[in-house]
């Protein structure tokens, strides 16, 4: 026998969906893929001069190899600093760099939870957390965002999940993909139930620069949670995927943020991920990108102004408007349609890529999709979905 039961735990083929993009794309057909996170794709790209810059400025530092196991210290420092104007207190010794929030999460998953144990995820959900959950070999529950009450956590029956063996809550806020944001009332009795059940909260925060018509982003490290684990990186937040670089900032009871950080740092070290030229990178990078920033937060509430305002006139089309993030979930109330064949005739008629509701766990008939696009495509590509879904 060559494999692990892991081998034999993933799919072996490709969905309807995706050999129908396959087959299209084979014959030369373009297809206009409103599902990637990667916002180059849409011609979001840091400016090339200050990222030349802000390498060349970090070259001499790292041209001698001396890591630490928990980031170089000049990065750690410009991101507490980050936390810090945000009004958030995450001190340095605290932060722990990571090539990433997936691999953030799997030493979140393998610090916390043992084989067999438990941690809850929001259903919706994201379908990474299922791959890393098996790499992990522990067991995910769900607990329900509620879609008449704009995607609000259900909290009643997220304590109703939880059994001995759940070890931790998962909070995506701004949420992927119904663009939910957590208010401060569902954050505060979150923090009351992970203080009662002794759990942790991991706090997913990859959209964080990205919030519609609030004044602030609520954070779960604000609050009196007994340990939050932060999650964040330079993919969403700089448009930067390529540097794959995140971070986990651990905060809460002292006791328990010093045991997290002993054992990240052996978690780290034994692997050293994150490229030294990226780390001595960060402080100019954070430093130089507020103009960007700026200009990409407009750019991204423009595309969701766009799409809100062109799909709340379908006929068979119901959205609530996300209020964070770059994604939409758009619920179908027309006549009833096999789901995944919905996307399928979608994608051969308006040669559109979404995807359906399953994907993600979502009761009824959805369609998932991104408003970050540029602007003539997507409004384009808004207009065909609601002639299609009028039709």
């Amino acid at each position: 026998m060559f494999f692990s039961s892991i081998a034999d735990a993933f799919p072996q083929a490709l969905n309807r969906l995706y050999r129908t993009r396959d087959a299209m794309q084979q014959r030369g057909e373009s297809v206009l893929d409103l599902i990637s996170g990667n916002v180059n794709r849409s011609g979001i790209v840091f400016p090339e001069p200050l990222l030349r810059d802000a390498l060349q400025e970090a070259l001499p530092a790292a041209r001698i190899y001396q890591p630490d196991s928990f980031g170089q210290p000049a990065a750690r420092q410009a991101i507490s600093d980050y936390y810090r104007e945000a009004g958030v207190s995450v001190p340095p010794e605290h932060i722990l760099l990571s090539p990433g929030t997936s691999i953030s999460y799997l030493y979140c998953f393998k610090l916390l939870a043992e084989s067999g144990d438990e941690i809850l995820c929001p259903s919706p959900s994201y379908p990474l957390f299922e791959t890393i959950a098996r790499v992990c070999n522990v067991r995910l529950t769900s607990y329900v965002l509620r879609e008449p009450r704009g995607w609000e956590i259900d909290l009643e029956y997220l304590e109703s999940q939880i059994t001995t063996r759940t070890r931790a809550i998962v909070l995506i806020s701004p949420h992927n993909p119904t663009g939910a944001v957590a208010d401060w009332a569902q954050l505060r009795s979150l923090a009351e139930i992970a203080a009662r059940h002794r759990l942790a909260v991991i706090a997913d925060e990859v959209f964080s620069e990205f919030f519609f018509g609030l004044d602030e982003l609520p954070r779960p490290a604000q609050t009196d949670a007994p340990l939050v684990f932060t999650l964040n990186g330079f993919s969403q937040m700089l448009a930067l995927p390529g540097m794959k670089l995140g971070w986990i900032g651990v905060s809460g009871e002292a006791a328990l943020v010093q045991k997290s950080m002993r054992t990240l740092e052996m978690l780290s070290d034994a692997f050293l991920p994150v490229n030294e030229l990226v780390q001595f990178a960060v402080p100019a990078l954070l430093r130089a990108a507020r103009p960007f920033m700026a200009d990409y937060r407009d750019r991204v509430s423009g595309c969701r102004e766009l799409a809100v305002e062109a799909l709340s006139q379908a006929r068979n089309l119901s959205l609530v408007p996300p209020v964070g993030g770059f994604y939409a979930s758009v619920r179908w109330t027309g006549p009833e349609r096999d789901e995944e064949q919905l996307l399928i005739d979608l994608l051969n008629e308006c040669r559109i890529l979404a995807h359906p509701g399953y994907f993600y766990e979502m009761p009824g008939t959805h369609l998932v999709m991104t408003f970050v696009e540029e602007l003539e495509v997507l409004a384009r590509a808004v207009n065909k979905l609601v002639e299609f879904a009028d039709r």
